[in-house]
């Protein structure tokens, strides 16, 4: 069954948003507070609902997500209520109009646990995707120089510039090629309608990787063209989306003679595409996602990548100091490969000969030992401590504070066969906050492992463990419950009470199998004077013995 969305905004594109989500079977909504609109959406779409007020759109509880559509100084406010009310949200680019914006809305989304998902829609276009496929296994070479051409005579907008309106596809495209931010950023640009808005401006960028680009936008411009031209070592491709042949590979080379350069001409390669819509493509991911409640492609995150490089151009538009991509605030030894792109928080380290694959993203401050692995698509959260010889196969979301022991062992396919491909039906592992599983424990997939929960050393855990439990053996069994200290907590007393040796905070059963800690939330963060440790664990193992406590 189809999620329910709502779109917000039926505008030139939100019309276009309107009719790909009632062909997906998924459209339960149009916002717009323009009256004329209503008659219109009602005669073409007879089945849907139609609100002027966007606050009857987020109460409605039948509505799983909103599309916003509107204009972008209004898409920030938006998509916070959206979140704030539950709501997942897709919000036409760009994400909001500063980076700052854009960082307040990936927090909260990460903080209700909400899809965010950014409108970068050439990103789900059959030569884009194509394009990036050819870069990724190296069939242009070494990737030395690209820039795109935006320009059209068209809509002119007063309420954004040329830059905040047709650049942010083309740097999305850039970013996502390359798999790196640039170092450097310049803009120019000249303003001939109004004074205050750019109508056209030119963009450079220097990446650390050695590779630059251009980006040129203008909605003065006597023709339309889209063009996206990516000159590699061994091919040139051009991506025109305005031509019958929509990419094309040029196999030209040089040759020196002499110490002189001379450039041997080839002829055009077009390349074969699907023919699928990338608006269509663009609508269904984003229902893929709300279903499967993975990460989109163009999530918040890479939204936010995206303005930040668009607040930097504007910053050198307006004259003031450009700033470059933030250096790389984590460490890795410089045995550890690392495949673009993916994300790595700050103040996280990688030890020797690990592997990060691309698409993974890791938060803040976690550790990996030696010989570690995180797929391609693993979400991990901040403060995960990661001990040697783990792997981390795709399909595992990882939240906060985790702690994987030695050789661990994680699924993702129950019946595995080296004869059967089942690539596309991994299963869903969730380690939640503050979970510890212990030296050469297996975890078999599709579970999930409970918030603070104890897995003890080469247990096999075959089911869904609840928060706190202590587990063992093999199947692994529950044995008792666990403070969020990693104490084995004493039997309840008179009144039902469990206290943690270590912390002095008070658990209780509320409920059959359902523990919670009196005395502080599961997703607040330990008060500073109790997130050191003081004494050696044999001291409260001795504490335990002496007041008849197993241990």
């Amino acid at each position: 069954m189809s999620p329910n969305v709502a779109v917000v905004g039926n505008g030139s594109w939100g019309r276009n948003l309107v009719r790909n989500f009632f062909e997906l079977g998924a459209l339960r909504t149009v916002c717009d507070d323009n009256p004329l609109a209503e008659a219109a959406v009602l005669e073409k779409y007879p089945r849907i609902a139609f609100a002027r007020d966007y606050s009857a759109v987020l109460s409605d509880e039948a509505t799983q997500a909103v599309v916003i559509a509107t204009p972008a100084a209004l898409h920030f406010e938006m998509a916070q209520r959206a979140l704030e009310t539950g709501k997942d949200a897709f919000v036409e680019k760009p994400l909001a109009l500063s980076a700052e914006q854009g960082e307040q809305l990936v927090e909260m989304a990460a903080r209700h646990g909400r899809i965010l998902m950014v409108g970068h829609i050439l990103q789900y276009h059959p030569a884009v995707r194509k394009l990036k496929e050819l870069v990724d296994i190296g069939a242009l070479g070494r990737i030395e120089y690209l820039y795109s051409n935006r320009l059209n005579i068209g809509r002119i907008r007063t309420e954004e510039n040329i830059l905040w309106s047709f650049a942010p596809h083309d740097i999305s495209v850039v970013l996502g090629l390359l798999g790196e931010e640039p170092q450097s950023i310049t803009c120019e640009g000249g303003f001939y309608l109004n004074q205050q808005v750019a109508d056209v401006t030119m963009s450079q960028f220097r990446f650390a990787s050695g590779v630059r680009a251009h980006i040129f936008v203008s909605w003065l411009h006597p023709f339309k063209e889209q063009r996206l031209v990516v000159v590699g070592s061994e091919k040139m491709a051009v991506f025109d989306d305005t031509a019958a042949n929509k990419l094309v590979l040029y196999p030209h080379r040089v040759e020196w003679k002499d110490r002189i350069p001379t450039a041997l001409k080839a002829e055009a390669e077009p390349v074969a595409l699907d023919n699928s819509e990338p608006l269509r493509n663009e609508c269904q991911h984003f229902l893929d996602c709300l279903i499967s409640r993975r990460s989109p492609l163009t999530d918040g995150r890479e939204g936010l990548r995206v303005l930040r490089v668009l607040d930097a151009c504007q910053a050198s538009l307006e004259g003031r100091t450009a700033t470059a991509a933030p250096a790389r605030a984590w460490f890795a030894h410089p045995t550890v490969a690392i495949d673009e792109p993916c994300e790595i928080g700050a103040g996280t380290k990688i030890w020797h000969f690990s592997h990060i694959l691309k698409g993974a993203k890791i938060g803040e401050r976690c550790i990996f030992g030696q010989n570690c692995q995180v797929a391609e698509g693993v979400v991990i959260g901040n403060n995960v401590k990661v001990q040697n010889n783990v792997s981390i196969y795709a399909g595992t979301e990882i939240e906060d504070d985790v702690f994987l022991g030695p050789s661990c062992v994680l699924t993702n396919v129950t019946n595995p066969r080296a004869q059967v491909n089942r690539h596309a039906l991994y299963e869903k592992t969730v380690l939640r906050r503050g979970a510890t599983v212990g030296a050469n424990a297996t975890i078999v997939c599709g579970i999930e492992l409970g918030r603070y929960c104890f897995i003890g050393a080469g247990a096999v855990v075959t089911k869904s463990v609840p928060d706190y439990a202590l587990m063992a053996g093999n199947p692994a069994r529950q044995t008792g419950w666990m403070s969020r200290h990693g104490h084995r907590l004493p039997s309840p007393d008179a009144d039902g009470i469990m206290r943690c040796a270590e912390s002095g905070f008070r658990y209780r059963e509320v409920e059959p199998g359902v523990v919670r800690c009196l005395d502080l939330a599961e997703d607040a963060p330990l008060p500073t004077s109790l997130s050191t440790g003081m004494k050696i664990y044999d001291e409260f193992k001795a504490m335990a013995a002496f007041k008849g406590v197993p241990e």
